[in-house]
């Protein structure tokens, strides 16, 4: 089934669980998440380059390449798991929890980071996904040094993408600001790139060009 978003949004808050304590878990705030994940992506460059030994070049090229790569996972996440609903309860209540509440309440200032305890475990799914890939090519150190770059690029968007929600957008780049609003209030089924419209112009997705002009 093709997957749909309904044009319904809310203000205030929304609520995902009703246990208080696994609600707690669902919000966030700027600091916390730079304070956690920074002090992770620390972490994670220091094993790399002094603990697994990777040269300092070899990390810095992994590093940047796997920043790249992150805006092609933002797209396909958002648009093929995101956005990812049909009839089966399970997976309604899966789009709901990872982003249908975000459309539906789009100003929810809590929910416009993925908080720490769930996003230090989708990281390491993540990262085990990674290391299976670059054993198979026989390059399993190198995960070290391109998971840095991959954490690194989901942050920066994750961060942009809360500025496109509370902010007024800088003019240099008004274009990104209006192209997610695009995407939350007409075209939920195109505009999937939210901290570039690269994938978006490579696939197909883009909305009409006169809403950038």
């Amino acid at each position: 089934m093709k997957a749909k978003v309904v044009l319904e949004h809310k203000r205030g808050t929304a609520t995902i669980f009703k246990n208080p304590f696994l609600e707690s878990l669902t919000k966030t705030s700027p600091k916390q998440n730079i304070i956690i994940y920074g002090i992770v992506l620390l972490l994670l460059s220091y094993n790399a380059i002094f603990i697994q030994n990777i040269k300092t070049f070899t990390f810095i090229g992994i590093f940047i390449c796997a920043l790249f790569f992150w805006t092609f996972a933002e797209y396909m996440l958002h648009r093929f798991l995101f956005h990812w609903i049909n009839e089966n309860k399970f997976v309604q209540r899966f789009h709901f929890i990872m982003h249908g509440s975000h459309h539906l309440y789009p100003r929810d200032a809590d929910r416009l980071l993925m908080p720490p305890v769930p996003g230090l475990i989708l990281a390491t799914i993540l990262f085990a996904v990674f290391y299976l890939i670059f054993s198979i090519l026989g390059m399993a150190l190198y995960t070290w040094a391109f998971f840095p770059g991959f954490f690194l690029g989901y942050l920066l968007y994750s961060f942009l993408h809360r500025a496109t929600h509370i902010i007024k957008p800088p003019k240099r780049f008004k274009f990104l600001w209006r192209h997610h609003s695009l995407h939350h209030y007409k075209y939920p089924n195109k505009a999937f790139g939210v901290s570039n419209t690269i994938w978006d112009r490579v696939f197909g997705t883009m909305p009409p060009k006169k809403y950038y002009e």
